[in-house]
C-alpha cells in the first residue's frame, strides 16, 4: 500500500492557530501531531457509534452509559483538555466497546421490531408497475413506507444498504418488496437516472443528486440533500404520490439473485456441522470480507481476492464492501454456503457473536481460529468498528484499500505492534501468508 506524504496535522479550532489558518507541524497550543490525530479518530469512531445510536433510538432503544461517553469523548476533544496521547488511545478501546454495546442495542431493537432475519432470496429486476426506491439504513423508514404503500399498487425496491431488510420477516411479509436495484452506495446516480421511480434517502450514504432526478427524490430523518423535499417523521404520503405520477416501469429480470438474511441463530445451528467439516479437512480457513465500500480502484483487491481463494474456504461478508463480491457464485461445501452474508454494516456484531461461538464450540481463542478479517474503511462507522474489534483483542486483521488519513507513522506502528494490524498488499501474496503454500 501506497503513503503518500501529508500534513503533520491540521486543527483551526481555536483562537490561536497558527496565521490564523490552521496548525500543521504543532499546535500554537502545545498539542503533538499524534495527539491531534489521535483526536481526530476518536471523533470519528464516536460520530460511526452515534449514527447505530439514532436508529437504535429511532425503534425506542436506548442505554444512558453509551450516551455519556458520547458526552465524555467529545469533551475531552475540546481546546485544552487533554494532550495525553496515551489516553486517547484508552479512549479509542473504550469508543471500540461502546460501540459493541451499541450495535448489540440496535440488533436487539431491529430483531424486536421485525423479527430474526432468515435467508432470503432477493430478485435484482424490475417488475411491472410504478415504484420507489429506499436507499440508506433507516428500516424503521422503510417499514413506514412499506404500511402505507400496502394494497396502492406501488412496487417498493431497495438499494445498497437497505438489502439486508429482505431477510426480516416483518418487513419482507410485504408482498410489494419486490427486489433490489443497483449495488454499493455510490452507483445511485446512474442507477437513480436510470428507473423513473420515486426515491427515498433514510439516512448517510445519500449523494447530491443529479438534475434529472432531484424532483422526484426525498429525504428522512438525518439525510438533507439541497434542493430535495426533506419529510420529517414518517409519513411518506409527499412521496407515494409522487411515485403515482411517474411511469411504470417495465417487467424485467436481473442478471444475479442475490441471498441475504444468515443471522447468528441460522449460523450457529449449523456450528457442529461446520466444527465437523474443518475436523475432517473440508473447511481450510473462514474469511471475512467486507466493510465501508469507496469507489477507489484500489478497491478492486477485494473482489480479486475472493476470487483466488481456494475450494475449501467460506466468506462472511457484510455492509456496502458485500457489493464487491455477492454476486459470485462460490458454491457450497456440503451444504454449507461459501459466501455467506450477514447485512449491514451494524451486523458486524452479529460476525463478532458468530466467532465467538466458534472460539468456544472449538476451546480456542478468536485469534486461535482458522479466521481472517480482510476489511475495508470508508467513512466513520467503520473506524468505530475497527476500534471494536481492537477492544476484543483480535489481531491480524488486514485493512485497506487505503491507509486512513489520520493515521501517521507512530500510530500505525502502534497499531501493528499491538495488535498486527496489516495493509492490505496483493491478493494472491496476501492469500498465500494467510494461507501458507
Amino acid at each position: 500500500m501506497v503513503k503518500e506524504e501529508r500534513l503533520d496535522m491540521f486543527c483551526y479550532q481555536c483562537s490561536q492557530t497558527a496565521r490564523g489558518t490552521g496548525c500543521t507541524v504543532k499546535g500554537v497550543c502545545g498539542k503533538e501531531a499524534t495527539v491531534a490525530r489521535l483526536q481526530d479518530n476518536l471523533l470519528l469512531a464516536t460520530k460511526g457509534m452515534s449514527a447505530y445510536l439514532y436508529h437504535a433510538r429511532e425503534l425506542g432503544y436506548t442505554d444512558p452509559e453509551i450516551d455519556a461517553f458520547v458526552e465524555r469523548a467529545f469533551y475531552s476533544t475540546f481546546t485544552n483538555v487533554n494532550f495525553d496521547p496515551e489516553d486517547f488511545v484508552r479512549l479509542a478501546v473504550e469508543a471500540g466497546e461502546m460501540n459493541l454495546r451499541t450495535m448489540r442495542l440496535l440488533k436487539k431493537a431491529h430483531i424486536e421490531a421485525f423479527g430474526e432475519p432468515e435467508p432470503t432470496q432477493v430478485l435484482t429486476g424490475t417488475v411491472k408497475g410504478k415504484g420507489i426506491i429506499a436507499t440508506g439504513h433507516g428500516l424503521k423508514a422503510l417499514a413506514a413506507l412499506l404500511e402505507q404503500t400496502a394494497g396502492t399498487g406501488i412496487n417498493v425496491y431497495t438499494h445498497s444498504e437497505l438489502l439486508p431488510a429482505h431477510g426480516y420477516p416483518g418487513l419482507k411479509k410485504y408482498e410489494h418488496l419486490v427486489g433490489n436495484l443497483g449495488r454499493a452506495w455510490f452507483d445511485q446516480k446512474q442507477l437513480f437516472s436510470q428507473y423513473p421511480v420515486a426515491i427515498l434517502g433514510t439516512s448517510n450514504c445519500v449523494l447530491l443528486p443529479r438534475e434529472e432526478y432531484k424532483e422526484r427524490m426525498f429525504t428522512t430523518g438525518p439525510a438533507r440533500l439541497p434542493g430535495v423535499q426533506h419529510i420529517e417523521g414518517y409519513d411518506y404520503t409527499p412521496v407515494i404520490e409522487k411515485a403515482k405520477t411517474l411511469p411504470s416501469l417495465d417487467e424485467s429480470a436481473g442478471d444475479i439473485v442475490l441471498t441475504t438474511g444468515f443471522s447468528k441463530s441460522v449460523i450457529l445451528s449449523l456450528a457442529e456441522k461446520i466444527k465437523q467439516l474443518v475436523e475432517r479437512g473440508k473447511i481450510r480457513h473462514f474469511f471475512l470480507v467486507g466493510g465501508c465500500d469507496s469507489p477507489l480502484k484500489r478497491a478492486n483487491y477485494y473482489r480479486e481476492f475472493v476470487q483466488k481463494l481456494s475450494q475449501d474456504t467460506v466468506v462472511l461478508t457484510l455492509a456496502c464492501g458485500k457489493f464487491r463480491i455477492n454476486d459470485l457464485a462460490l458454491g457450497e461445501i456440503e451444504g454449507i454456503p461459501r459466501l455467506i452474508d450477514l447485512g449491514q454494516c451494524n451486523d458486524s456484531i452479529v460476525a463478532i457473536e458468530i466467532a465467538e461461538a466458534l472460539a468456544d464450540l472449538f476451546g480456542v481463542g478468536i485469534n486461535d481460529l482458522p479466521l481472517t478479517l480482510i476489511l475495508s474503511w470508508m467513512e466513520q462507522k467503520a473506524v468505530a468498528i475497527l476500534w471494536s474489534l481492537l477492544s476484543l483483542g483480535v489481531k491480524g486483521i488486514y485493512l485497506g484499500p487505503i491507509l486512513p488519513a489520520w493515521v501517521n507513522e507512530e500510530i500505525l506502528q502502534v497499531l501493528q505492534k499491538n495488535y498486527d494490524l496489516r495493509l492490505i498488499g496483493e491478493p494472491e501474496e496476501d492469500i498465500k501468508a494467510i494461507l501458507g503454500g
